[in-house]
């Protein structure tokens, strides 16, 4: 029997690099061109992950002025917030290991896709990758949620949606719930960090397999994770 590749899908933000410095100074411009009171860093923090246009809402910007707020948001961010950024300690022996492990990685981020290509180029992220996917740029284009990224990452890598077998070996990597969310609705296991944005509570909550707290312990948690699937 032919064993199928184990496919590791990775977040970026909160999980590969810790990109708050720049999400937050990028933020604040925003609301305040915006004419919206500046956020705290705790609203900074529960905004990082998931789409703008599903966090906005939770912080007072109106839906009507939330692609404003969005656009002005990018022109800070795209210029300088981008690089604004550090890869965590342990990223890249991490990287190394699963790569070691016979592991295919995707990136599977809910950033825009071409922005996210220009981090991970950035910090010489670029070769782990088979394929990097992000969301779309435009609300409302069909690639907006961390499940419709997962869903295009399996288009790319040939996963069948329909194969249950294929489905075991592949795992998403994430710090939010929306990683988490967004794995069971493509009908894969997540395993949740913890040295990100979001918390134990909040991963657990969301159903993720096993909550890891260091990037050492990622490549034990996906073994152990596709093979209990086997058994």
């Amino acid at each position: 029997m032919i064993v199928p590749t184990t496919h590791v899908l990775l977040d970026l933000d909160g999980t590969l690099t810790d990109s708050e410095p720049g999400i937050g100074r990028s933020l604040r411009y925003a609301f305040a061109e915006c004419g919206y009171p500046e956020p705290t860093d705790e609203m900074i923090r529960s905004m990082i992950g998931p789409p703008f246009e599903v966090s906005f809402p939770e912080h007072g910007i109106d839906v009507h002025d939330i692609e404003q707020v969005i656009e002005a948001y990018r022109v800070r961010y795209e210029d300088v917030g981008l690089f604004e950024n550090r890869l965590y300690d342990g990223v890249i022996e991490m990287m190394d290991e699963l790569k070691s492990a016979g592991h295919t990685l995707t990136l599977a981020t809910a950033k825009p896709e071409h922005l996210a290509v220009r981090i991970t180029e950035h910090f010489g992220l670029t070769p782990y990758f088979r394929t990097q996917v992000g969301s779309s740029v435009e609300i409302g284009s069909g690639r907006r949620t961390k499940a419709e990224v997962i869903t295009e990452a399996f288009n790319r890598l040939g996963v069948s949606s329909h194969d249950r077998i294929a489905l075991d070996h592949v795992v998403m990597i994430g710090d939010r719930d929306h990683d988490v969310e967004g794995a069971h609705m493509n009908a894969i296991d997540c395993i949740g960090v913890s040295w990100g944005f979001g918390s134990h509570d909040e991963l657990r909550h969301a159903g993720a397999r096993v909550v890891v707290d260091t990037p050492a312990e990622v490549v034990p948690a996906v073994a152990a994770t596709y093979r209990s699937r086997e058994s």
